[in-house]
C-alpha cells in the first residue's frame, strides 16, 4: 500500500480548521479552569468548612471520573434535567473546564502552600488583610512556581479534548474521523494528525519553557 501525499494536500485545510477548533476550546477550558482552580483552591485551604468541603468534593469527584463521562453527562445526561439540549461547543466547554479546574486547583494549591508561612506573616505584619496578602505577596509568588505544571495542564488537555469528538464537535480528531470515512485514507489522516497534535505540543513547551527562562531570569535580578 503506497502513501498517498495528494489526499494529505487536500485535507490538511480541513484538518487545520480542526486544529483551529482545538486550540480554542483548548485555551477556554484552561482559561476557565484558572478560575475555577484558584476558588476551588483557595476554597481547600479556608478554615470554613462550608468552603472546604464543597471544594474537597468537586475536585476528587472530577479527579476521580474519566473526562469522556463527565462529556456524557452534560452532553446526554443535564439536557434531561434542564429540559433542552445543549450545542455541543457549550457541552465540550463546560465539560473540559470542569475537569480543568479540578487539576488545577491542586496545582494552585500545592504552589500556594510552597510559600514560605514567614510570607503570610510578614504581610500580616504589614497591616495588609489575609486576601491583600494573598493577592499582592503569595499569589504571584506561587504563579511563578506553576508555570511549568500548568503547562502541562494545557498540553494534557489539548490532547484530551479529542475526547469531544464523541458528540460530534469538529475538533481535530473528528475532522480526521469524517475524511477517514469518505477517503478511506487511515494512515495518512491519522498520521497527518498525528502530526500536527505533535507540532503544537511541542510548540506549547517551547513557549512555556521560554516563560519559565524569563521569570528566572527577572527572579535572579
Amino acid at each position: 500500500m503506497e502513501f498517498d501525499f495528494s489526499l494529505i494536500i487536500h485535507s490538511i485545510p480541513l484538518l487545520l480548521r480542526g486544529a483551529g477548533l482545538t486550540l480554542e476550546i483548548t485555551a477556554l477550558a484552561v482559561g476557565l479552569g484558572l478560575l475555577i482552580g484558584l476558588v476551588a483552591s483557595l476554597a481547600q485551604l479556608s478554615k470554613s468548612p462550608l468552603l472546604r468541603l464543597p471544594a474537597k468534593v468537586y475536585v476528587d469527584c472530577i479527579r476521580g471520573t474519566p473526562l469522556l463521562i463527565q462529556i456524557f453527562i452534560i452532553y446526554f445526561a443535564l439536557p434531561n434535567i434542564i429540559g433542552h439540549r445543549i450545542d455541543p461547543f457549550i457541552a465540550a466547554v463546560t465539560a473540559c473546564s470542569l475537569n480543568s479546574g479540578a487539576y488545577i486547583a491542586e496545582i494552585f494549591r500545592g504552589g500556594i502552600q510552597s510559600i514560605s508561612q514567614g510570607q503570610f506573616r510578614a504581610g500580616l505584619s504589614l497591616g495588609m488583610t489575609y486576601g491583600q496578602t494573598m493577592r499582592y505577596i503569595v499569589l504571584p509568588q506561587a504563579f511563578k512556581r506553576i508555570i511549568p505544571p500548568l503547562g502541562n495542564e494545557f498540553i494534557a488537555m489539548l490532547k484530551d479534548s479529542s475526547l469531544v469528538s464523541v458528540i460530534g464537535f469538529e475538533e481535530l480528531t473528528r475532522s480526521g474521523q469524517l475524511i477517514i470515512a469518505e477517503t478511506y485514507g487511515t494512515l495518512e489522516i491519522w498520521t497527518c494528525v498525528a502530526i500536527i497534535y505533535l507540532t503544537l505540543t511541542l510548540t506549547i513547551s517551547r513557549f512555556v519553557a521560554a516563560l519559565e527562562k524569563r521569570f528566572r531570569k527577572s527572579d535572579d535580578r
